[in-house]
């Protein structure tokens, strides 16, 4: 086999992952998780053997999937444990993991299924959710968050967030703001109400 042989194939393996993984995720965004291999891979133009020699497994295929976009929530999480002011750190955190997972409903419903039991993000939702426990004991000692707030409020929060139903990514962004906003509002010690982010048109249930 010639270098430039080799060259094109190391090429063409590397086309059709990452065109599997863009599939896979569009599929798990608009469709679910339970989305066949053997359908990815139809979409992505490949044999399954191919998805499976890439990815043994489902998880596999999810933990790749997604592996950035869980950094990205370890980085969002681990800079508002650097703020100097723990309400302001969760008041960002908050933010930008709504924004991210509007961005991608694939990824957030990846992060609140029972999948991350079993496959690589485990590990990394478990640090997230570890330094997000974290911030909010140094924001109730700051006295900026409410002390009757738990974790579970915050995944509650987030899991409506991915409920957001918009076809562009723009108006889905728009309206995590917003909702964020007024959580953020409801999990202050002190309430005090503050303007909102401009509200958005959402289409209503039943009318698509």
């Amino acid at each position: 086999m010639t270098a430039q042989v080799a060259r094109k194939l190391r090429s063409d393996a590397r086309d059709n992952r990452d065109r599997i993984l863009d599939v896979a995720r569009e599929a798990f965004a608009a469709e679910g998780l339970d989305v066949p291999i053997r359908e990815i891979a139809r979409r992505a133009q490949v044999g399954a053997a191919t998805v499976y020699r890439r990815f043994p497994t489902k998880e596999a295929l999810l933990a790749a999937a997604f592996a950035e976009q869980m950094a990205l929530c370890i980085t969002i999480v681990d800079e508002g444990l650097a703020t100097a002011d723990p309400w302001r750190g969760f008041r960002l955190v908050v933010e930008r993991l709504m924004e991210a997972h509007a961005l991608d409903r694939g990824f957030a419903r990846a992060l609140l299924s029972q999948y991350p039991r079993v496959f690589d993000l485990a590990e990394h939702r478990d640090r997230t959710l570890r330094g997000l426990v974290e911030l909010m004991r140094r924001a109730k000692e700051a006295g900026g968050l409410r002390k009757d707030v738990v974790l579970e409020d915050v995944v509650l929060a987030l899991m409506a967030n991915e409920g957001i139903r918009a076809e562009s990514r723009g108006t889905r962004v728009a309206a995590s703001r917003r909702f964020a906003a007024l959580m953020i509002q409801s999990f202050h010690a002190e309430p005090v109400p503050a303007p909102l982010p401009p509200a958005v048109r959402l289409p209503l249930p039943g009318n698509g």
